[in-house]
């Protein structure tokens, strides 16, 4: 009888938290939906009321996180012996509730109204291109994330407590070795590549392409790859990205009437995100259960549809006659010749979220030495633009010309968003050992791809990633899912074979 009891107290103790947390969780998703807004439809003017509001979302939620009630109910639950999942959503709690505890309510508020405010500031500096303008939010950010990290763990390395914002179970010693590796290996990739007489046919969408056609043509590609239009929509913003719930997540992109491969590309990746946040278990919704495993596996969703399906042959075969359909322009380009110019590695390229697959990590890279040691206290605000462009001239042989295209083309900082970028990496490494995962158990996934059939691969990664939500850490669900430890193994073995062929490189 006092077994029965005690359950029953733990099992009403575990539904009080687990409705305290399910509040939160939709202050934050309508937090969401207002800067979808914000950054899609909302009018110029209308940022000082939208960072009171956004401010006032993230006071709610703070204090409902961090109220003394929610602390109980958590040292309830350690103490008791709960099953696995409810053992997850205890940890997950915890570790925000240890995070929002430490902070200050006034320095959550200040935050908030101030990433809001530095987004028109961010915006209209880099269409003037005067970094000097955005400098001074930029170091009040930077001061305002310092003393953040300060108050969450005074004895850890800071960047290392603003990186575990986005990946809070793959360390910082982790993804430095990986980027590292990337580095080292990806730029003799590269310089091979930049000697090679291979000749690809690299003009295979040159031309001007109607805007309004291409979002038909972007429409057609989330038709062939399944997106759910009755829980998603497709809108434009100046940086593209996806946002949501698994009842409602939404993709943006963008249209350069020069660069039809670019909207379709950035479209793809999209829904990689958008299709992982459809995948979270309805049932589970409001919950750690329900939400997605952090930026490191939700980057590997968007990487692995970009290109272990959008930038493959087999994709163009199926796809290039849609394609034509929109455009008859393209009436004479061939599957081989689309594949050839999806796959080109650039070497001038100055924009990360144009930049090639090989190349991409290195404009990650240069972000990632930049903004440590911002936080550090190693770089002064004022020397970022000559920070980036020399690193730039260093790592890709390139120098931007004008600070819009080199340090303020990014969105990120301006959200205050400092380790955020390693995950793109990070993301994209998990992403070659997932595929490779998958075509171990489904055979050769391109035949699929090849007659418009994804169906066998969403349901792998359903099952694999999605359905578990944040039930595991990063490092056990790369293990559930794949057998095996977090490695760039596969990502390094990907890249090295497929360009390797396509530039007719011996050596690899």
């Amino acid at each position: 009888m006092a077994t029965d009891q005690t359950s029953a107290t733990e099992s009403d103790t575990y539904e009080q938290l687990e409705r305290r947390v399910e509040r939160i969780s939709n202050v934050g998703n309508a937090a969401g939906v207002l800067r979808w807004d914000q950054e899609v439809v909302m009018p110029d003017e209308g940022t000082p009321a939208r960072a009171k509001q956004l401010s006032t979302l993230s006071s709610i939620s703070h204090e409902l996180l961090t109220a003394d009630e929610t602390g109980e109910l958590l040292e309830d639950l350690e103490a008791a012996d709960v099953d696995d999942e409810r053992a997850a959503v205890v940890r997950e709690v915890r570790r925000q509730y240890d995070r929002e505890t430490s902070v200050p309510q006034e320095l959550v508020e200040e935050l908030s109204e101030t990433t809001a405010n530095a987004h028109p500031v961010w915006k209209q500096a880099r269409e003037e291109d005067d970094f000097e303008a955005f400098a001074p939010t930029l170091e009040k950010l930077v001061e305002l994330k310092r003393e953040y990290a300060e108050y969450v763990d005074p004895d850890e390395d800071p960047y290392a407590v603003l990186f575990a914002e986005y990946e809070p179970y793959l360390d910082l010693e982790t993804a430095e070795r990986v980027l590292e590796r990337l580095r080292d290996e990806l730029v003799a990739l590269i310089e091979a590549i930049s000697e090679s007489d291979a000749d690809l046919e690299t003009d295979a969408f040159a031309g001007e392409f109607d805007a309004d056609t291409q979002e038909e043509l972007c429409r057609d590609a989330l038709d062939a790859l399944g997106y759910d239009w009755d829980r998603g929509r497709l809108d434009t913003a100046p940086h593209p990205f996806s946002t949501g719930t698994q009842f409602d997540a939404r993709v943006t992109t963008r249209f350069d009437e020069s660069d039809l491969l670019g909207s379709i590309t950035s479209t793809i990746h999209e829904f990689g995100h958008a299709n992982y946040t459809l995948g979270l278990p309805d049932e589970h919704y409001g919950t750690p259960l329900g939400e997605a495993r952090d930026l490191t596996v939700h980057e590997s969703q968007s990487r692995l549809w970009e290109n272990h399906v959008g930038r493959t042959k087999a994709f163009w075969e199926y796809f290039l006659p849609v394609a034509r359909e929109r455009f008859p322009a393209l009436e004479d380009v061939t599957p081989e010749e689309a594949y050839e110019a999806a796959n080109q590695v650039y070497d001038d390229n100055l924009i990360r979220v144009e930049a090639d697959e090989l190349t991409y990590h290195l404009h990650i890279v240069i972000r990632f030495e930049i903004e440590r040691d911002l936080i550090a206290g190693d770089l002064a605000v004022e020397d970022v633009p000559e920070a980036w462009n020399d690193k730039y001239e260093e790592y890709l042989g390139v120098r931007p010309e004008t600070d819009a295209e080199g340090c303020l083309q990014d969105i990120h900082w301006s959200h205050g968003s400092f380790g955020y970028f390693p995950t793109y990496s990070l993301g994209s490494v998990l992403a070659a050992q997932l595929y490779a995962a998958a075509e171990d158990e489904l055979g050769e996934i391109d035949d699929d791809v090849r007659e418009g059939e994804v169906d066998q691969l969403n349901a792998w990664l359903r099952e694999n990633v999605h359905t578990h939500g944040k039930r595991y850490t990063t490092p056990d669900l790369v293990e559930e899912a794949t057998g095996e430890e977090y490695t760039a193994d596969y990502f390094l073995e990907y890249a090295k074979s497929k360009y390797g062929e396509l530039y007719d490189l011996e050596e690899y």
